[in-house]
């Protein structure tokens, strides 16, 4: 992906968030924050009797890049299971979104997968 098709899906993304909004009866929510610049994230999560990703959603409220992560993550993992979603990798997003624009914002990047992956853990615990 070139430079611009990278900016152009992160300013869609933030722009135009897919499934944004609360979600009823959700599995399990889990939230954080990036303190460095403050963004927050709160994702919600309804998982199927396979325990796969069913149904998700977000709130939140940040940078440009955290939120437009947000949102290409809710995409990516509708459908996976939890187990796959606890072992992605941490540059998925930075991949999806380009690296060559996002790689000096990573944290910001890697909020909403850190906060599934929590979310998910901490559910498993349960």
């Amino acid at each position: 992906m070139d430079r611009q098709s990278a900016i152009d899906t992160i300013l869609d993304h933030y722009e135009n968030p897919r499934n944004y909004g609360r979600l009823d009866n959700a599995t399990f929510v889990h939230e954080g924050r990036n303190p460095g610049c403050g963004d927050l994230v709160r994702l919600y999560v309804r998982l199927d009797g396979e325990d796969r990703i069913e149904a998700i959603r977000f709130e939140g409220e940040g940078c440009t890049i955290s939120q437009a992560a947000a949102s290409l993550l809710t995409g990516l993992v509708l459908g996976e299971s939890l187990d796959d979603v606890l072992k992605m990798d941490e540059m998925l997003l930075a991949d999806a979104l380009g690296p060559e624009v996002v790689m000096n914002r990573l944290p910001c990047v890697n909020l909403s997968l850190r906060i599934l992956q929590e979310g998910g853990r901490a559910y498993r615990q349960t």
